[in-house]
């Protein structure tokens, strides 16, 4: 602390509840005024063109940010948040240095935005990104307004001196420099290439809140925090993004793979550009959440708002979560693109699910890891080849399944009951078939789901003897459900490694189900198949 509050004699003391040594009015005000002068200056030169006539450029966004930072720091220092008369100026700051961040970041897109060749999205991303740089600044002049007149307020001297906006403007010569460096001697970046893509399709898999987010209407944005929306989902998802940024920078850029493969800077610029619009996202969901939500807001800004509230939900949900999800959905299809191009072809031979086979829910999980990748793998069983892609053509590799598991179970049955000779009574070859059924059973060649069997009104009416009718009987069982047969069957699929890893672990696993149907935890590797 520089002093501590005086009384008029000039006499220090401290304050009377904490025992904390303070500093008087206008020791701060002449603090402020000293410290800050270039913020406030700033803010002048601001305002005098009037409010909503703000070109918002990179320089004047990163000099804003620069000195609100410092004063909000300096704010900080002497706990303005907590203080009556000075709370409201800190919380103005605060928003200044927000939406000057926001600037910064939506100008950089605007600039940068040709270089990243992103894939085609529906809606003009480059005409609403440079309409929601003019709301920001809009916003920002509305604030430094705001912060202009409650420094006023506070008897804070501010400076005739105040900068142009020429010192400001942006004015770049087109083009960049020439690309002559060599290329960088790497291990294998292929290697990091598939597992860069196929992060992205991870990320995808996991980001289904930018999509739901881009289909609220206006009217439920408020419904939405915190719960899909906080600001700390949407630091923790730029993060990622982030990071696979980086990734890319650190074993990719400048490469022979890259400089050979287009695609892949297309790749990066995708992830880049959901990072810049995920920190966009995050700095609107904190100023909605710390300054202005009816729940967490700290009523400042609320009581005597400076932002329309709308207008800010509006470029949070309808611009930087909707174009998101779009850019989102083309880095997706490009993940997919890339790694089928540099499939690495293999064969994997796992058992056939335990429970009652390809199912609903083993080939759904089979076909959703097959669609997540975009690659081709297919299912041999017996010669037969089926798209594993496709749940229904896995549910139709049953019949083969099936028919291999009775034609087993028939010699099974020949070795418990051997044919005798004579012709039984039904009610005989009733009895025999269910002994046959309970023995296999005790044997572990059949599963029992259902206790007491049903037993059909045919057994021992058919043709044939034990033998016929046994098969008979378990097929009829096993088609209603009663029970299955084990065997050790194994199907071979072949295609991508990476989707032939997943495969196996979800083999390893029982394909999702145990012994009985029931569902249990799938693994942390399969994470994107819990959505």
């Amino acid at each position: 602390m520089l002093t501590i509050m005086n009384d008029s004699s000039g006499r220090d003391f401290p304050d009377a509840e904490t025992g904390e040594r303070l500093i008087d009015d206008q020791q701060f005000r002449e603090l402020i005024r000293a410290r800050c002068r270039p913020l406030l200056e700033l803010v002048r030169g601001l305002t005098a063109g009037g409010v909503g006539e703000l070109a918002l450029t990179r320089l004047l966004s990163g000099r804003l940010l620069l000195e609100s930072s410092q004063m909000e720091e300096l704010l900080d220092e002497y706990g303005a948040s907590q203080n009556r008369r000075w709370s409201r100026l800190r919380a103005l700051v605060a928003a200044l240095r927000n939406f000057a961040r926001i600037g910064r970041t939506l100008a950089h897109v605007q600039r940068r935005l040709p270089t990243y060749r992103l894939l085609a999205v529906d809606a003009d991303f480059h005409a609403a990104t440079g309409e929601r740089l003019c709301l920001v600044g809009s916003v920002v002049s509305a604030v430094a307004t705001s912060l202009l007149e409650e420094a006023r307020l506070l008897g804070v001297a501010i400076a005739d001196i105040v900068p142009t906006p020429e010192d400001f403007a942006e004015q770049l010569p087109p083009g960049r420099l020439a690309r002559n460096r060599d290329d960088r001697i790497t291990t294998d970046a292929s290697i990091t290439v598939t597992y860069l893509a196929t992060e992205f399709l991870n990320l995808a898999a996991e980001s289904e809140l930018l999509r739901t987010s881009a289909r609220v209407p206006p009217q439920d944005y408020a419904h939405c925090f915190p719960d899909p929306v906080s600001e700390e989902r949407l630091r923790q998802l730029s993060f990622r993004f982030h990071n696979l940024q980086s990734l890319y920078d650190t074993h990719v850029s400048r490469t022979w793979v890259e400089t050979s493969d287009p695609e892949l800077s297309i790749l990066r610029g995708h992830a880049s550009v959901i990072y810049h619009l995920l920190k966009i996202a995050t700095d609107l969901a904190h100023y909605y959440e710390r300054h202005v939500s009816p729940q967490t807001g700290d009523g400042l800004l609320c009581e005597r708002p400076v932002v329309d509230t709308d207008a800010i939900m509006a470029t949070l949900f309808a611009y930087a979560m909707a174009f998101s999800s779009d850019v989102l959905d083309g880095g997706q299809r490009l993940s997919q693109h890339i790694l089928r191009r540099y499939a690495e072809p293999g064969r994997l031979e796992v058992p056939v699910p335990s429970y009652r086979g390809f199912h609903v829910r083993p080939s759904n999980l089979v076909a959703r890891i097959v669609a997540h990748y975009g690659s081709e793998v297919q299912m041999d069983l017996d010669g037969k080849l089926f798209d594993a892609g496709s749940p229904l053509d896995l549910f139709r590799a049953n019949e083969t399944i099936n028919a291999r598991k009775r034609r087993w179970l028939a010699a099974e049955i020949a070795r418990v009951h051997p044919d005798q000779d004579g012709v039984l009574e039904p009610s005989a070859i009733a009895a025999a078939v269910l002994a046959i059924v309970h023995r296999l059973s005790g044997e572990g060649k059949v599963i029992l789901y259902r206790q007491p069997l049903e037993i059909s009104d045919e057994i021992g009416r058919r043709e044939g003897g034990v033998l016929e009718n046994t098969v008979a009987e378990i097929a009829r069982l096993q088609a209603t459900g009663q029970l299955d047969i084990r065997t050790d069957l194994t199907v071979t699929f072949i295609g991508d490694k990476r989707v032939l890893a997943d495969v196996d672990v979800l083999a390893r696993v029982g394909y999702g189900e145990d012994g009985f149907g029931n569902n249990v935890v799938l693994p942390k590797e399969l994470s994107y198949l819990r959505r």
